[in-house]
């Protein structure tokens, strides 16, 4: 076996130690003097672990993809200016020669502004302090700071051979990101920017093309590439570029207090096969593995750490189904039309209202394209002398100009449900859940309580106070009332965001925060005083900073007033905003690192508190049995964040609800697809399962630590692990066959139908159990099938003799296995089945 081993990796090796000449014409990437239609699909490094990196990326290229793209995080790797960190999920090396290793190419995304929901989109916030800076605009000191960290990035990549001018996996390079959305808010300095930042590239001498996605006005020799939803109608700038699409949004972000999006797999394949009718050859989905948000990492404000993003991979690493499927089929499709697509531009013609055929025909060589974009109406077409049906909203590809091999609308993949177990997570002592006893605690003091407190006349903006190295900011205040207070006294806070907590002499006396779309916060809270001295303490926190917009990093946070007491007696108020206010960044806790469990004095489990905010809470776990994925289920906290071995797993707040309101029972994927489209879990939390990667625990002795803002029961807190349900398909007699079969049917002339193709995920799993089969008009969904008007009586004894004991099976969709139970009527088959 070692031998063997050795002999693989030389196979790899040697192809890297010839150079690769990459170029473009008005057709695609040319790579070797070789036009290419290239899959891609988004992988962000540091939202995975380098334990998952090897898997996400083989499971990526099993689906199809050809290229990996990713952002570069400046702010992960410069988090001091002049001192790089690229360790662990930082190792941006690693992650290139993994994805290397599995035979993809490379688009390194270098920005370095990369937007991406990340903390400032990525920028450092020291680069904010530097005297004189504007970002993203012809500003010398920016532009000799981007300068620098770019050209650090491309000589990393250089020293390590990972070009393809060097034999290495990149193809492809990014500067700047989306500038096109915002550059007018720039005027001439915008202009005059993107005509720098291209040069800047370009002398970097890569060896291999660079990109500015969303930028009509990208100088040569930079390719402008479209993100959106669609990109079909996108023309580049010059007739001497590619047509290319850098961001396929696979479905949108979760925000805390938003529903989950999704995007159905049937729009999302509608979508790819009409970028690739009109013209396009590199396509790529964002997400393609969205991953976690973990630490601090999230911006927003008020990005969730779940960045699952709906993609075919979901956030644990696990395939997504029938999305991952149905996607890998109809790259299979495009794939078998290489030839003709690379060879020459489409024909394209109109068979009719809201009908078009593309055709790409270069001598013997012929493929098509049909589109139905009505978002209603299934239409029949005649092409070529042949008939065709076209469901509404729809591509059928026909790599011959005559057979179908895959509508976008019909689904041949397997569909999976996946659930959350409860895991029985031992203590050392017992369970995690089973009492109070098993948390020690420490509560974080209220107000100042650390050396370096500083005191300042008026109320400072958070973020140029604290320079992020914290959520948390105090605004301490005392004040002193001769007379006795009014019963009906408020505090009038007003606050950039994002969220705060009010405690009057030490006690919480109300919490506000903001949401996605308005972080500005304003507030009365109705307060207790007593005659004398009373204390006023403010803490105010980030949620992740902004990372979009035209002068997005001028947007600020915190306490920035008024602050003013109403109702005091005789209806008077009073204006704090002016007062001397004492400041603490960050809190105690934060500076004892009670995150890794091992410092500070815990107070004993025996009187753990309850409900109490500003509490610290320390337990020892064993890991779940098995391989499953982990995460940990919140619900019980409030808000916080919460680390596993001194590992951070991002921010929880299983208590912000998403609005009742913009969900649906069913999704219906004919029409543009939006953001707001298709929602799940409205009236739910917007998060209470957090991933926590298996490498980052240890079969026992693990420790998990919590700092809880709001008040929360610990004891309520679960470990679960992910884990297959059933396996699912529904084929009609009108699907195409499998798409694998299409070079043995025409090679053959035979005539193969579609079948119903059941597989296990798991290599060590068989098919025991087949919980539904209906051969005739069966309804619903899987996990919820029921049989239609009518039903063949053979239909689960056939699938079972088919099926159970074998990893995969296959049963053909016809009459002539089932039987006809209703003569005249299209017919299906629906199965739902399970595998252990």
């Amino acid at each position: 076996m070692r031998a063997i081993k050795i002999v693989l990796v030389l196979i790899w090796f040697i192809p890297t130690m010839f150079c690769t000449n990459v170029n473009y014409d008005h057709r695609a990437l040319v790579i070797d003097g070789k036009r290419k239609v290239l899959i891609s699909g988004s992988i962000h490094y540091p939202r995975s672990t380098p334990q998952m990196w090897p898997e996400l990326i083989q499971k990526s290229k099993d689906g199809g993809l050809d290229v990996i793209e990713t952002y570069v995080f400046w702010n992960l790797h410069e988090p001091v200016k002049g001192q790089y960190d690229f360790d662990g999920r930082k190792d941006l090396v690693k992650f290139v020669k993994t994805v290397a290793e599995a035979g993809l190419y490379v688009h390194l995304r270098i920005g370095p502004y990369a937007c991406a929901e990340w903390n400032y989109g990525g920028f450092p916030l020291w680069l904010h302090f530097i005297p004189g800076i504007k970002f993203r605009t012809d500003n010398e000191p920016f532009k000799a700071e981007m300068k620098t960290f770019t050209a650090k990035i491309v000589d990393l990549m250089k020293q390590e051979k990972l070009y393809a001018s060097q034999g290495g996996p990149i193809i492809l390079s990014q500067i700047e990101n989306e500038y096109g959305n915002i550059d007018s808010h720039y005027g001439a300095a915008g202009k005059s920017y993107i005509n720098w930042a291209a040069k800047m590239a370009t002398s970097l001498d890569t060896g291999v093309p660079w990109v500015m996605c969303q930028q009509a006005d990208a100088p040569d020799p930079i390719i402008n590439t479209c993100n959106g939803f669609y990109c079909d109608q996108f023309t580049p700038n010059s007739n001497t570029k590619p047509k290319m699409w850098t961001e396929n949004w696979s479905g949108w972000f979760l925000s805390f207090g938003g529903a989950v999006p999704s995007r159905p797999v049937e729009d999302l394949a509608f979508a790819v096969a009409r970028f690739f009718q009109r013209g396009g050859t590199f396509q790529n989905y964002y997400m393609y593995h969205g991953g976690t948000n973990f630490d601090r990492t999230t911006g927003g404000p008020f990005i969730a750490t779940s960045y699952d993003y709906d993609a075919p991979i979901d956030e644990y690493g696990i395939i997504r189904q029938p999305k991952w499927g149905h996607l890998k089929d109809v790259h299979k499709a495009i794939k078998l039309c290489e030839e003709a697509l690379i060879a020459t531009d489409p024909k394209i013609t109109s068979l009719g209202p809201n009908l078009e055929a593309a055709v790409y025909k270069t001598g013997s060589v012929c493929a098509a394209f049909l589109a139905n974009v009505d978002t209603k109406s299934d239409k029949t077409v005649n092409f070529s002398g042949n008939s065709y049906h076209l469901p509404a909203w729809s591509v059928s590809i026909l790599p011959d100009c005559k057979n179908v091999v895959l509508n976008t609308a019909k689904i041949n993949s397997a569909s999976a449900i996946s659930s959350f177990v409860t895991e029985p997570s031992k203590e050392d002592t017992g369970s995690l859940e089973a009492s109070s006893s098993k948390w020690s605690w420490i509560s974080e003091p209220v107000g100042i309580s650390k050396v370096g407190s500083f005191s300042k006349t008026g109320l400072l903006e958070q973020i140029n106070t604290t320079a992020d190295r914290s959520d948390y900011l105090w605004y301490s205040l005392s004040i002193d009332l001769k007379d006795d207070p009014s019963s009906q006294t408020v505090l009038h806070i007003e606050s950039l965001g994002h969220a705060l907590h009010a405690f009057i002499n030490g006690k919480l006396a109300g919490s506000q925060a903001g949401n996605s779309g308005k972080a500005k916060l304003n507030v009365d809270i109705p307060i207790a005083l007593v005659s004398g001295k009373n204390k006023i303490d403010l803490l105010s926190l980030t949620v992740g900073l902004q990372n979009y917009g035209a002068f997005f990093d001028t947007v600020g946070a915190g306490i920035t007033g008024p602050v003013i007491l109403k109702g005091l007696k005789n209806g008077n108020t009073l204006d704090l905003s002016s007062q001397k206010w004492t400041y603490q960044v960050g809190l105690k806790g934060e500076e004892l690192s009670l995150s890794s469990g091992s410092s500070g004095q815990w107070n004993s489990p025996s009187s753990s508190p309850k409900n109490q905010p500003l509490t610290w809470y320390k337990s020892n776990f064993d890991a779940p049995s098995g391989s499953n994925p982990v995460a940990i289920d919140f619900t019980g906290m409030g808000k916080g964040e919460a680390w596993v071995n001194g590992q951070s797993i991002g921010r929880y707040w299983p208590t912000y609800i998403a609005s009742n309101a913009g969900c649906t029972d069913s999704c219906n994927y004919r029409g543009p697809y939006t953001a707001s489209k298709c929602r799940k879990n409205c009236g739910k939390p917007s998060q209470t399962l957090y991933h926590v990667p298996r490498s980052f625990l240890k079969p026992s002795g693990n420790i998990l630590v919590l700092f809880e803002e709001n008040g929360g029961d610990p004891t309520q807190i679960s470990f679960a692990t992910k884990q297959l349900g059933s396996l699912c398909q529904h084929i009609s007699e009108s699907h195409p066959p499998q798409i694998d079969l299409w070079n043995s049917d025409t090679e053959s002339g035979r005539q193969i139908g579609p079948e119903l193709l059941l597989e296990c995920p798991n290599q060590n799993h068989v098919i025991t159990s087949i919980k539904f089969a209906s051969y005739g008009t069966p309804l619903g969904t899987c996990g919820n099938f029921y049989h239609g008007r009518c039903s063949s009586n053979k239909s689960l004894s056939i699938v079972k003799k088919a099926c159970i004991g074998s990893r995969s099976c296959s049963v053909g969709v016809s009459t002539d296995t089932f039987g006809d139970p209703c003569k005249g009527v299209t017919k299906s088959l629906a199965v739902e089945a399970t595998c252990a």
